[in-house]
């Protein structure tokens, strides 16, 4: 007898929870980690062109690590579209104004780029803070 393939539809995908708490985590391994869980490889009915109905919510966005010395020489760039206007940030000052950001960013650089990703990287939250407003959706604890 054969074996056949699984191909999952969106009508039969749940929507499931999950926190992650970045703090003192580095952020290479918390962004890997979310990018698995909201494309759904971490499932055994995992199809490559589904949203599989994950959602994940960070806390402790300030609490983030990084290695070596990025602290100082990361840098962030943002363009306008106007000729001449390429700004650059720090990773320090994007931790002091934007720490959501830098979670957001690494993340949807490991989804993939087309639709899907696009869709993927809304289903992501990410907090300052260790409260969530999440709580009805009976998260479930991610470990890292």
């Amino acid at each position: 007898m054969r074996q056949k393939t699984y191909f999952a539809k969106s009508e039969d995908t749940k929507i499931k929870w999950y926190v992650v708490d970045a703090n003192n985590k580095t952020l290479g391994k918390v962004a890997s980690k979310i990018a698995t869980v909201l494309q759904g490889k971490h499932s055994p009915k995992y199809t490559p062109n589904i949203d599989m109905g994950y959602r994940v919510a960070v806390i402790n966005a300030t609490g983030v690590n990084v290695s070596g010395k990025k602290e100082q020489e990361k840098i962030y760039y943002s363009h306008s579209g106007y000729l001449g206007n390429l700004k650059s940030t720090t990773y320090e000052d994007m931790m002091k104004n934007k720490p959501e950001y830098i979670i957001k960013h690494a993340v949807k650089g490991m989804l993939p780029n087309n639709k899907l990703g696009d869709k993927l990287i809304r289903r992501l939250r990410v907090y300052r803070g260790s409260t969530h407003p999440h709580q009805a959706q009976n998260p479930e604890a991610l470990e890292i």
